[in-house]
Parts: structure tokens; sequence; C-alpha cells
């Protein structure tokens, strides 16, 4: 900048030129809004009046975006000898990721793409059936082929509630028939909550790609807050022969989601949301009671501890990243 021109001030003796100011600290595919102006000064007030020119503005191309290494929706690895980690594709497609708790029979999280042609196809039906991976043996897969658990499960009371809906892999049989696998579902109350609240919920989930190319979606199933020390329920198996004999009942179900905007192969921009939502029956639950649920994805991080949707580009403290998670607006995020 010319030692003559100052940002925001003036400074006497400059009538006419080009003059140039170096911005620092911008975002990457981001719209900045700005005015020049001059100021001159009136002899007979003694004052500084201001003349302002139109408003302009320009955006900033997006080269600190990144290239994604990972596929967005998926969390931070976890490790331990009580977790696996595994994923499932058909004919070559994507479908989804889990991390499975073995000590509780359950998935903590099914991380997946919806597209539009997800949902658009005619495949319907299928039956329960053991996930085929080996490191995940049937006896630690819940059993709900049947009605294994009595009046407790499967009858009305508790539902096989998937984690990622099967009406959201109606494009192949393929694609569908491993939404129903044991590591996909976990009990969740019928009337009350997976009706009509969290199939209210799921439909929204939906309809989004109506307007956006993808959705990148986490489904989690959660026994405590961490730190917490929640009362965790028991189902226990009706019959001889049914393994596992003792089944837990999730204190909470939640949903992350996130769209991205590229520019070519970089991700540009980004928003996301967060659904937390306790595990109960309520008469009060209404098919929208879900929207009082909302909170930000770094909530959601702090309540699970699971770092979410780490590809992003840049991390927890700075970045697309950082803005994403922070949202907590529900119609901001529909407008992204």
């Amino acid at each position: 900048m010319s030692d003559d021109i100052q940002l925001g001030g003036y400074s006497s003796g400059v009538t006419s030129g080009n003059f140039e100011y170096a911005l620092g600290g911008l975002v990457g595919g981001k719209t900045y809004y700005y005015k020049a102006y001059v100021q001159i000064w009136d002899e007979a007030t003694s004052t500084a009046v201001p003349v302002y020119g139109g408003l302009r503005s320009f955006t900033t191309p997006a080269t600190n975006g990144a290239v994604p290494t990972g596929w967005l929706e998926l969390p931070a690895p976890t490790s331990g000898s009580d977790y696996y980690t595994g994923s499932f594709s058909a004919s070559g497609e994507r479908n989804y990721s889990y991390l499975y708790q073995k000590s509780r029979y359950t998935s903590l999280w099914t991380a997946y793409p919806l597209t539009a042609g997800h949902i658009s196809g005619s495949a319907s039906g299928s039956t329960w059936a053991y996930n085929p991976d080996s490191n995940i043996p049937e006896d630690i897969q819940i059993n709900v082929k049947g009605y294994s658990y009595a009046t407790n499960y499967g009858d009305g009371t508790f539902s096989r509630g998937h984690l990622l809906p099967a009406t959201d892999r109606k494009r192949t049989s393929a694609l569908r028939n491993q939404t129903y696998y044991l590591t996909n579902q976990t009990p969740q109350n019928q009337n009350g909550f997976n009706s009509p609240m969290w199939s209210n919920l799921e439909q929204a989930v939906r309809d989004l790609t109506s307007s956006t190319d993808t959705v990148y979606v986490v489904t989690g199933a959660a026994f405590r807050k961490v730190g917490g020390s929640e009362t965790i329920s028991e189902l226990h198996a009706a019959n001889t022969g049914i393994y596992p004999k003792t089944i837990y009942v999730p204190n909470y179900f939640w949903k992350v989601l996130l769209k991205v905007k590229r520019d070519g192969d970089y991700i540009a921009d980004a928003s996301a949301i967060g659904i937390w939502m306790e595990h109960s029956a309520s008469s009060s639950y209404s098919q929208t009671a879900w929207k009082s649920h909302i909170y930000s994805v770094d909530h959601l991080e702090e309540w699970t501890g699971f770092d979410l949707f780490t590809n992003l580009p840049g991390d927890n403290n700075s970045g697309i990243e950082k803005e994403a998670e922070s949202n907590t607006s529900w119609e901001a995020f529909l407008s992204f």
C-alpha cells in the first residue's frame, strides 16, 4: 500500500491514481463485499466528508480448501479390542461403514452417503441375516431373525431399528439387503419414538436429496454420554439356544448430517448439523418433535467422544471443519 493511502483513513495531497491494498486471512470459496471511498477536506467546517463508491464483491478461489483424502462421512478411527470397524459395498459401489462394540452387541455408528439415486429405485423387502464379516462371529450378533426376545423385542414394544434405513437403499437389492445385517439394527421403542418421531427424521433427511447432490450421514446409538453414569436397560433371551442371553438398550440415538460445496476436486465450504434424542417412548413426541433436539456437531462430539467428519479440510480448531461443525441452525443447514 502506498504511504499516502490508509485503509479506513485519509491523507492529504492524494488526488488521483491507482491504489492497492493486500488483504490477509481470507477464506477460500467465500464472497466478500466492500466499498471504496474518499474523504474530501472541507475547509469551511474543518472536517473530512466521505464520498462512497458502490457496493462491490469478490469471491476467493477455493485454494484454501483441500481435496479430501477419505470418505467424508467417516468419523476418525476408534481403537481397542472391543471395537471393530467394517464397511460394505455392492457391485463396486460403497454402501456403508460401521463401528461395532462387541461387548454391547451394537454398532455405535453407521456412516453412509445419501443421494436421490439411492432412494429412487424399486428394490423392496428383505430378511434379517447375520453380518458375514468373520471379525464379528454370529454369537455376538443380536439374533432378531424371529421373536428371539419374546414380548420385549419384535412384537411392537421394541422394533428392530435400522441405523441405515432400508428405505435409503432402494436403488438395488444388493445394497438394500446389506441394511438387514443384524449389526445394522438396535432395539428402538416403537410407539412414541420410532414412530412417528424417528421415522419422520429419517424422511426429512431423505428430503434433503432433492436440493443437494449428496448428504453425508452418520447415525449412532449411545448408552451413556462421555463421563455419564446412566442406567442401561437389559433385555433377556426368551428361549434356550438364543445368543446373546442379555442385550442392551441404548439410552440415546443421534444423527449428524453434512453437505459440502466443491470447486473441482476441492471442498470449498461445508455445513453440518446434529440431532440428539433420549431414547424413550413418549406420547408427546410428534412427527416434528426431532426439531427440538438439534445441536451442533461439536456438541455431539463432546457427548459421544467421536471425532466426526474428520476428513473435512481443517480440524476442530480451524478451517472448514471447525466452521461447519459449529452450526446450530437447521434453517442455515437447509439453505446451504
